[in-house]
């Protein structure tokens, strides 16, 4: 790019901006950030740095004569003249590092450079940050002009860059200058409407720091006006003392050892808005080509909107110290959003407003790790030998579970980790939830499947017909009774080499051996084969096939699915979901052992064509029906025939 360079009196170069250079300038001013106070953020972002380099920089060479003693920054305001001034004694800057840095957006091939940036604008696109410091162009949303004057550590002279942000800059040498850097924001009006806060009121700069650089590595301080009493006991005087804004205790960089039970509680209260201590408490650090650390916790209680579509969720994103957004959905799956925490990154792909993540590969692994690491420390408390942890486990599963069964379906590659912590209610007690593990361990030897039954609530599993056969030979059955649960069940899912298998649909053959009493059978087929295929008839229009049962004991008749049918419950729950099924005709199972179908068997030998039979045959369907707890396809006309049927018997 060319660069028109005239001498002023002062002895400073004065740059002149080119088209696209202007342009690129009002984008970063007017369209890249959506949150004016972010400056502060990428200022003290940059000052950290700087300090982080001055460290290393004097442990690799000795013969820098540098003082790291007291390395921090410094905010400086001055309301009268409206400035803020972010100070830093860190590595500093050359004169010829500040115009390949600070400089970069005047440099040749600036066209290139805003085309990218507005392809990542509208795309969320590549990684702009690090390769581009396009963050300090963020000072130019609050201030008229900027000026940075900065000392490189071992060299004597200092370098002053200002700007307007318009058409020129200009580059001076400043020979007094100290070691670091200081960049002074000379600020627009105060315009609340518009986001732009008084940026040398102390309680807006204490509030941004607070929110986004709470746990920079480095003090960060600012001179601030206190009322103090006098001497004399009695009267009172205003002083100016120094104030350290950031809490610098990032918890989760610090060795557990360091860290009590006590700070980790309240770390969560302040990051998750609970006033209940966490239930576990997680930490993670992954080493190699990507770090991060990870301070992850359950809570105790479950907030009231973990069902809502507008509930936040995801865990707090910090890039080395610095904070980036809340509710990072991207690092953890939607079935543990109840998940709270922090995870630092010590680099990671954001678009060039660090506003939004960029879905690469190293955000997908996180996203695994992560959950992986909260799905071990739930079946660690599953395991464990103490009562203590599995009270706790049990606490987590009541409030949780529901959620957590959510990532059967959208999660398969975790199904099996999932599987491994669930708990479900079952025939075996009314009061104590069994796992997976519990159940395999109480089957029978020759039980080749885990039963269970779906159902809007524990009572009316309890009360279906399909139980029968099961309760009278005390099989153990799962009762489940979540929406979700409807959706995972016929997906496959296996545990311990046990498939899972619906007691309403297909045949259940319960003596372990495939067959039964082939004589009693065979007369029994042929006695009630004429009811049968009667019945078939007359209820084709109800049901796909009619045949006899082998579940039944106490109850007339039920209705059985195929396999592979999807059951009433999940029809109706994608029908609210807005994708309507056609209705799926089911099987109708009769137990020749009842008396009503005896009665109605013997009705139908003596007299086929009896008009009053087929009533009796949508009578015997529709209460089959109501049983299970299954609306009735025109309950006015069910009404109707009942009705008609008790008014004959009286008669």
């Amino acid at each position: 790019m060319a660069e028109k360079a005239v001498e002023s009196e002062q002895q400073a170069e004065t740059h002149e901006f080119q088209a696209e250079a202007r342009q690129l300038l009002r984008l970063m001013v007017h369209s890249i950030y959506s949150d004016k106070d972010v400056f502060l953020r990428e200022l003290l972002s940059n000052a950290s740095d700087a300090l982080d380099k001055v460290r290393l920089e004097s442990m690799v060479d000795k013969d820098l004569d540098v003082d790291t003693d007291d390395l921090h920054i410094q905010l400086e305001r001055d309301p009268a003249a409206r400035t803020l001034t972010v100070r830093d004694n860190g590595i500093g800057m050359s004169r010829d590092e500040v115009v390949g840095l600070i400089g970069t957006i005047a440099r040749s091939g600036t066209a290139e450079l805003l085309e990218k940036l507005k392809s990542a604008q509208e795309a969320q696109g590549s990684d702009l940050i690090g390769q581009f410091g396009v963050g300090f162009y963020s000072a130019f949303m609050v201030a008229d002009k900027v000026t940075v004057v900065t000392r490189k550590a071992g060299e004597t002279v200092g370098t002053r860059w200002e700007s307007e942000g318009e058409a020129t800059y200009t580059i001076a040498d400043v020979p007094d200058a100290p070691q670091g850097t200081a960049v002074t924001l000379h600020l627009k009006p105060v315009d609340t409407d518009d986001g732009m806060h008084d940026y040398t009121d102390t309680g807006v700069l204490r509030r941004i720091v607070t929110r986004y650089s709470d746990f920079l590595a480095w003090p960060i301080r600012m001179e601030v006006e206190r009322v103090k009493q006098g001497e004399d006991g009695e009267s009172e005087e205003t002083v100016v003392e120094p104030e350290t804004l950031n809490s610098m205790k990032a918890l989760w960089a610090r060795p557990r050892s360091e860290v009590t039970d006590a700070e980790y509680n309240e770390f969560y209260k302040h990051i998750s808005h609970d006033w209940a201590d966490p239930l576990e408490t997680m930490r993670l650090q992954a080493e190699g080509t990507f770090e991060y650390q990870a301070l992850l916790f359950l809570p105790s209680r479950a907030p009231f909107d973990l069902f809502t579509r507008e509930a936040k969720r995801g865990v707090q994103l910090y890039v080395k110290r610095v904070f980036i957004m809340d509710d990072c959905e991207e690092l953890m799956p939607e079935y543990l959003r109840f998940v709270k925490g922090v995870v630092d990154a010590q680099d990671l792909s954001l678009n060039v407003s660090r506003e939004i993540l960029q879905q690469d590969r190293q955000i997908r692994a996180m996203r695994r790790r992560l959950a992986k690491k909260v799905l071990s420390t739930v079946a660690g408390l599953v395991k464990s030998e103490e009562s203590g942890d599995r009270d706790r486990y049990r606490t987590f599963w009541s409030q949780f579970g529901t959620c957590v069964k959510e990532g059967l379906v959208t999660d398969p590659d975790s199904r099996q980790d999932i599987l491994e912590i669930a708990s479900f209610d079952s025939t075996r007690s009314a009061d104590e939830q069994t796992t997976l593990a519990e159940y395999v361990a109480r089957m029978p030897e020759g039980q080749e499947h885990i039963y269970y039954l779906t159902g809007r609530s524990r009572e009316m599993v309890e009360k279906s017909p399909h139980m029968e056969a099961f309760t009278s030979k005390g099989v153990e059955v799962l009762i489940l009774t979540d929406q979700v649960d409807e959706m995972w069940v016929d997906s496959g899912a296996e545990f311990q080499g046990k498939t899972f298998r619906s007691i309403a649909k297909g045949e259940v053959d319960l003596d372990g051996d495939g067959e039964a009493d082939d004589s009693t059978d065979e007369a029994t087929k042929e006695e009630f084969a004429g009811l049968v295929e009667w019945l078939r008839e007359t209820l084709s229009d109800e049901v796909k096939d009619v045949r006899l049962s082998s579940r039944l004991t106490t109850s007339p008749a039920c209705i059985v699915g195929d396999e592979g049918d999807l059951s009433p419950e999940l029809v109706r729950i994608y029908r609210q979901l807005g994708q309507p099924l056609p209705d799926v005709k089911r099987i109708l199972e009769i137990n020749p052992e009842h008396a009503l179908v005896a009665g109605l068997r013997e009705s139908h030998a003596k007299n086929a064509d009896d008009p009053s039979l087929p009533d009796v045959a949508q009578l015997l369907y529709g209460t089959t029906l109501l049983a299970e707890g299954e609306e009735l396809p025109d309950p006015h006309a069910f009404a109707q025939l009942l009705a008609g049927r008790l008014a004959a018997g009286l008669g």
